[in-house]
């Protein structure tokens, strides 16, 4: 499953830091990668997969945000978290 703490150390930008768009984006990821796990042992399931794009989309509001407010710092994001290929 998603271990929170792990995934806010490392994406803080301070020691008290548990809200900044990049922690919130490597939170998403983590599950939006759970639930695709679920969906191709669950194929059907129509209610988990309305909430993986729910999360998709908010996932991508979150980076467009950190683009318009710093490329370097969004290029670094996607190339850590594996967005891109």
């Amino acid at each position: 499953m998603i271990n929170k703490k792990e995934i806010i150390a490392k994406h803080a930008r301070g020691a008290a830091d548990t809200g900044s768009p990049e922690v919130q984006v490597a939170l998403l990821t983590a599950r939006i990668n759970h639930l695709t796990e679920h969906l191709r042992t669950h194929a059907k399931d129509f209610h988990s997969r309305r909430g993986l794009l729910k999360l998709v989309g908010q996932r991508r509001g979150l980076l467009d945000y950190i683009r318009k407010q710093d490329i370097v710092k969004y290029r670094a994001l996607i190339g850590e978290l594996g967005l891109r290929k």
